[in-house]
């Protein structure tokens, strides 16, 4: 029977870049609450896709910017 994962707290103090990143479109989309609470696993694959799509976008839109500075 395969082992059940840990639920590992979730740290905000401590995050990378691309952790902030997710937290904060997670925060825009009214997430952000939820997540602290149970974590990233809480969320439906709806909610998990909509993060990965705008985390997508944004990381696109800001390499636009970076190149045409």
């Amino acid at each position: 029977m395969p082992k059940k994962k840990e639920k590992k707290p979730f740290d905000v103090e401590h995050m990378t870049p691309e952790e902030q990143l997710k937290f904060e479109i997670a925060e825009e989309l009214g997430l952000g609450d939820r997540v602290l609470k149970e974590g990233w696993r809480c969320l439906t694959s709806k909610e998990s896709g909509r993060i990965g799509g705008l985390i997508t976008k944004r990381k696109k839109q800001m390499q636009k910017e970076s190149e045409s500075v």
